[in-house]
């Protein structure tokens, strides 16, 4: 007996180590759901050895490219190994990893909203990020070197460098970003190296005069005013091609401005741009009063032996460049010899810890393309398609063909018009019909014509029963046209307003609600990159000749900025119609699109429970903004009963409406972070419907859970009954 208690007591023993072991070995969950969650986002990459996207010990296994302090992820090296796809929310989750570094892949999409909190190196360098730099960056206490280089993000930067004392190397170069520095740059008081070079910044660098800087290039922008006087204190300075003001009041400067250093060949920096450098780049200047002096034989003889040797040195030194020349051209296969300084991080990881490992990023090849979206560049082009070859689903339409299938964009055919311009019927001579949007752009730069096209690349890549495809496109001659499968000219929004059509049934409308958001949950969680409408609105959502609900123009609202003077007009004349979809927090740099979406659907719910429009400055002014008015009275029996459209009124039981009213309540939310994703809101409606059928059955009632009424002056009473369309509702962005 005392014989089997000991050998229960030592099993018990045994298994309790091994359990500790184990558990001692196990990674923190949360960094195992945001593993999972990005590898997922990536697109499930066979580079990435040993991840999964479900279990998994990513510090006990090694997964590739991750290191790990005990249980917590610190570091995420996963450079150049092709990965596409896009970078999730859930980075945030890695609350103390140190160092990722993700660059020269082919990542697209928005940098997420919260990056990890505690990180302090930071590399997405040579990607295809898109947006702006995200508004939570001041959080990140903890940063020291931050590189974003060549992507294609754009737009003006916000304030997003404030408290951010522990930044010491910054690399935005290569980008599109626009307008004049935040003034933020400013309390950035420990920052050593800045590399702006390369993008379309404008105005002042006054709040980069008090930085001690060591290494900065501003090169190739639109800066202007005058140059800083400390600038002279930069061992390492680059600010040619700007406009800078050089005359008679600027700063004294003790060397002449176009000595400064410029890109040189082979990514060798430029001399440093100090009074001694520059004296001795202009061997015109004079350096002082010397006389001249007779030489005499034995000077004569030192001169030709030292000639001697100095020519020798040059023919060693010529062989060495020559050779060195070879190597580079091998190694850059081919690159530009322009330069492209990119920001180099020193070796600082050991201050944080002995396993944290080097983090750096050497000087960066000239941009490359993804093979989905690669093109030869030729600058004397006539036609941007006559060089550009951009592989895709869609059709590249020529002008001549597009002309003849409009009758050149006759009145006829003219199908209406939004904020990128107008839609025609276009009848080709196969017979077939589509409609054609004809963009109209102000004069575009190469980034804009390649940002164009990745956008009509990305649209035809869409393939939802519930989005209108994109099936062509022209960017011919100047001209910038998209081509449509063709859907009868009937919007919801006068499906819904027009006197001329008799009311939706309220099983129509949740049908109508639960296909949209099956087509935003695709857009939003199942298409990658995530692509957000970023208009959606009823006039933007066609109904096909089953009344089935067709969103128009997905993913196109990024194009706004690049049109003409004359549709940037026009759009903002029809704004205040559109201002009672626009999510409170719409306009801030760094926002997620897709809440926005979420917003925008919620207050089309409201469009279709109440039968009012989102915006009506006909009405009393408590009553104008649909979302104001309705808020209040969502959670209220008796004012829920009143606010509903009277044409679908005592069709319902009280209790569907309810939970419908729920599902409005979520998504308006002014509070981003509480509203649904749409794959929740698609499983509260589908319940909701499947509910309503389920109660349905032989109980007198309808399909879809309404009490069968004959007098019911519904659409799906009969297709006959259709009155003409009105000749400007196929209104887009």
């Amino acid at each position: 007996m005392a014989k089997q208690s000991l050998c229960v007591c030592f099993a018990v023993i045994v298994i309790s180590t091994i359990l500790v072991s184990e558990a001692g070995a196990l990674t923190d969950p949360r960094d195992v759901t945001a593993l999972q969650d990005l590898y997922r986002a990536l697109n499930h990459p066979p580079q990435l050895k040993g991840w999964r996207s479900d279990g998994g010990d990513p510090c006990g296994e090694s997964w590739g490219g991750v290191s790990c302090s005990g249980s917590s992820v610190i570091y995420l090296k996963l450079h150049g190994l092709s990965l596409s796809g896009y970078l999730t929310g859930e980075l945030y989750n890695f609350f103390n990893l140190k160092q990722l570094d993700v660059s020269s892949n082919n990542i697209v999409g928005e940098i997420p909203y919260v990056l990890p909190p505690n990180a302090t190196h930071i590399n997405m360098a040579c990607n295809f990020m898109t947006q702006n730099i995200p508004h939570s960056l001041p959080t990140m206490k903890s940063l020291r070197h931050l590189n974003l280089s060549h992507n294609l993000l754009s737009g003006p930067i916000g304030n997003v460098f404030t408290s951010l004392q522990n930044l010491r190397e910054l690399d935005l170069s290569y980008n599109n970003f626009t307008g004049d520095l935040p003034s933020s740059f400013g309390s950035l008081t420990n920052l050593t190296g800045l590399y702006l070079q390369n993008n379309k910044f404008t105005g002042s660098v006054a709040y980069l005069a008090d930085l001690p800087l060591t290494d900065m290039n501003i090169q190739d922008n639109y800066f202007s005013g005058i140059i800083p006087n400390h600038f002279q204190s930069i061992p390492n300075l680059w600010f040619g091609g700007n406009n800078f003001h050089v005359g008679d009041n600027s700063p004294p400067w003790d060397f002449p401005l176009q000595t400064q250093a410029t890109a040189i060949e082979q990514n060798i920096p430029a001399s440093p741009a100090t009074q001694s450098s520059a004296i001795a780049k202009n061997p015109s200047k004079k350096l002082g009063g010397h006389k001249k002096k007779r030489i005499g034989p034995g000077g004569i003889a030192f001169l030709v032996g030292g000639g001697t040797l100095v020519a020798s040195c040059v023919a060693l030194y010529i062989a060495v460049r020559i050779n060195q020349s070879r190597a580079q051209r091998l190694v850059t296969l081919g690159s530009s010899s322009s330069s492209m300084h990119s920001l180099s991080v020193r070796n600082t990881a050991r201050e944080e810890s002995p396993q944290i490992l080097a983090f750096s990023s050497p000087i960066l090849p000239p941009r490359r393309l993804p093979l989905a979206y690669r093109m030869q560049k030729n600058p004397r082009r006539k036609s941007f398609s006559d060089k550009y070859r951009f592989p895709m689903r869609a059709k590249q339409n020529t002008v001549a063909e597009l002309q003849l299938a409009t009758n050149s964009f006759c009145q006829e055919n003219f199908l209406g018009e939004g904020s990128l311009g107008s839609v025609y019927k276009a009848v080709f001579p196969n017979g077939q019909i589509l409609a054609v949007k004809n963009i109209n752009m102000a004069g575009l730069s190469f980034n804009e014509e390649e940002q164009f096209l990745y956008v009509i690349w990305t649209a035809s890549r869409l393939t939802h029963p519930n989005i209108v495809p994109l099936v062509g496109y022209c960017v011919e001659h100047g001209q910038h046209l998209v081509v449509y499968e063709y859907v009868r000219n009937l919007s919801l929004h006068d499906a819904l307003h027009s006197d001329e059509y008799k009311p939706l049934s309220w099983g129509l409308r949740l049908q109508i609600a639960l296909g949209v958001a099956q087509a935003l949950d695709y857009l939003h969680s199942t298409f990658t990159p995530p692509v957000a409408h970023s208009n959606l609105k009823s006039a933007n959502i066609l109904l096909d000749e089953e009344l089935a609900p067709r969103i128009c123009d997905c993913g196109l609202a990024i194009l706004r900025p690049l049109t003409s003077n004359r549709l940037k007009l026009k759009a903002s004349e029809n704004a205040i119609g559109d201002t009672g979809y626009i999510a409170p927090e719409h306009g801030q740099p760094g926002i997620d699109s897709t809440k926005c979406d979420i917003y925008a659907y919620g207050v089309l719910l409201l469009e279709l429970l109440t039968g009012r429009k989102p915006f009506d400055n006909s009405r009393p002014k408590e009553e104008q903004s649909l979302v104001k008015w309705a808020s209040f009275r969502l959670h209220d029996s008796e004012s829920l009963a009143e606010m509903i459209d009277p044409g679908i009124k005592r069709t319902f039981s009280s209790k569907a409406i309810s939970q419908f009213a729920d599902i409005v309540s979520l998504c308006i939310q002014p509070v981003k972070e509480f509203r649904p994703p749409m794959s929740e809101v698609v499983g509260s409606l589908s319940r909701l419907i499947q509910k309503l059928n389920c109660m349905g059955k032989g109980k007198g009632v309808d399909g879809y859970g309404v009490q069968v009424d004959p007098f019911e002056r519904s659409f799906r009473s009969t297709n006959s009954q259709f009155m003409g369309s009105p000749s400007m509702s196929y209104l887009s962005i």
